[in-house]
């Protein structure tokens, strides 16, 4: 049966290969000056859709909640931590999409840029510290409850087609490259 790390860990691994696809095609747009409107817009729909709305929403509403109702089980909590680098990316995501709204090439790097630059400290963190502390501090029940919190949240709000369009989205985004 796969871990909450599981879990989340192969939605970083698939961020991750976005994140890999934005910081080449921002590359090109410092060299080229020319500004990829389909590669970005279809990145920052993978961006708020995916990374934000699916995969934070499973850590936000649910792993998030239950670690801090668990606190005293925790040599440390860095929840804190983490949702003001999930607040920050955003910011970052604003960025970008205002640059691209309005043709701006280097608010568009600079918005590309910072987000990839926390996203991949940020998910390091989490496969490395947060991630292990949970599946070593919560009980079996707390971590049985949030998996199926996590398959409540596939089947209703984030159903197979869901996942389906974003999986070809991330292979064209990387194919991109």
């Amino acid at each position: 049966m796969a871990t909450i790390s599981d879990i989340l860990s192969a939605e970083h691994f698939d961020i991750l290969k976005v994140i890999e696809a934005l910081e080449k095609e921002t590359a090109k747009l410092a060299e080229s000056r020319k500004i990829n409107h389909d590669f970005f817009q279809k990145a920052l729909d993978f961006i708020k859709n995916y990374a934000d709305g699916f995969h934070h929403a499973k850590e936000e509403e649910i792993l998030f909640r239950e670690f801090c109702k668990n606190e005293a089980q925790m040599h440390c909590n860095p929840i804190e931590q983490m949702l003001a680098e999930h607040d920050l990316g955003r910011k970052y995501v604003k960025q970008l999409a205002a640059g691209l709204a309005d043709n701006r090439a280097d608010e568009i790097m600079a918005g590309a840029r910072g987000y990839a630059d926390l996203l991949k400290e940020h998910i390091f963190k989490e496969d490395n510290i947060l991630y292990p502390m949970a599946e070593e501090g919560l009980s079996a029940e707390i971590k049985a409850e949030i998996l199926n919190q996590f398959s409540q949240l596939a089947e209703t709000k984030y159903n197979p087609e869901f996942i389906g369009r974003y999986a070809e989205l991330i292979k064209e985004l990387a194919a991109n490259q």
